[in-house]
């Protein structure tokens, strides 16, 4: 079974007030990954959210702006791409959904053997948790017109490397 992780869809990266504001071209993959919701929730395929929720002090602040404060507006899915009920939210305080997490338990519970990831930054969050997702054994798919990057040639790179390392399928 797939499931699809919408992973970062979040004010802080997508708005353009947000504090690490990916920039408009990432707004771009908004529109396909509405109708990639839209096609895994007519199937009745799991829809997991991974939301980056970091305390004021959280230790990645020495690399990146304070940004997806817990309780904030910042830490918040966009509103075009607000969950439904009944599906998972899972939030994260590292670039891998997977650590620290219950992601693997959740994918596991309901039989997912292959994750189909979305979101923001293909450099950062999307392959790190690409990474952890091989390491776990699942399957990884990438919708190439559902993820985006601040930065165009890392972009290209995290695709290539998680074609090559991690067997995803960029589709």
């Amino acid at each position: 079974m797939k499931a699809l992780l919408v992973i970062d869809m979040i004010n802080d990266f997508l708005d353009p007030k947000g504090a690490l504001f990916c920039g408009a071209e990432v707004r771009q993959i908004i529109p396909p990954l509405q109708e990639k919701l839209k096609e895994f929730r007519e199937k009745k395929l799991p829809v997991i959210y991974l939301c980056d929720q970091h305390d004021p002090e959280d230790q990645e602040f020495a690399a990146f702006v304070p940004h997806a404060i817990k309780g904030t507006w910042g830490a918040e899915v966009i509103p075009e791409l607000t969950p439904q009920e009944g599906e998972d939210i899972v939030p994260k305080t590292r670039f891998s959904g997977f650590f620290r997490t219950p992601l693997e338990e959740i994918l596991r519970k309901k039989g997912v053997t292959t994750v189909c990831l979305t979101g923001v930054c293909t450099s950062i969050c999307v392959m790190d948790t690409a990474a952890d997702a091989f390491f776990r054994d699942f399957k990884i798919e990438v919708f190439k017109d559902c993820v985006g990057d601040f930065d165009p040639e890392m972009h290209e790179f995290a695709l290539k490397r998680m074609a090559r390392i991690y067997q995803a399928k960029i589709l």
